[in-house]
């Protein structure tokens, strides 16, 4: 039993080549792009990474400070390591606001142009 192949759609797009890959990535646009993705990620996360670290190292070594009662039965332990679920929400809402208005409109125009062979 053979299978026929369906003729493209109107909504297929066509595939890019590898030189026009390669002349995209080269562009002023993706490079533009590129800059403003990694000036935002990479700074955020070594921010990140750093008080994590932080925390690990000061539950490790300062015990007698991470074990200061604060109020209650609520150490400073228990509020640096609620900060951290806190800090991670806070970083995945900034991250989504900031790709759906500055990078996902860049990076679905060159995308488009690129899929309709402009």
């Amino acid at each position: 039993m053979a299978t026929e192949t369906p003729p493209p759609s109107k909504l297929e797009h066509r595939l890019p080549t590898t030189e026009e890959f390669v002349e995209v990535q080269e562009s002023a646009e993706f490079g533009e792009l590129r800059h403003s993705y990694r000036s935002f990620a990479f700074p955020l996360t070594v921010g990140f990474i750093a008080w994590y670290l932080l925390y690990v190292l000061l539950s490790n070594y300062a015990g007698g400070f991470m074990g200061t009662k604060l109020f209650g039965n609520v150490n400073v332990a228990l509020v640096l390591g609620l900060a951290q679920f806190v800090t991670t929400f806070l970083i995945a809402w900034w991250y989504a606001r900031i790709a759906a208005n500055k990078f996902d409109p860049k990076a679905e125009a060159i995308k488009s142009r690129m899929e309709n062979g402009a």
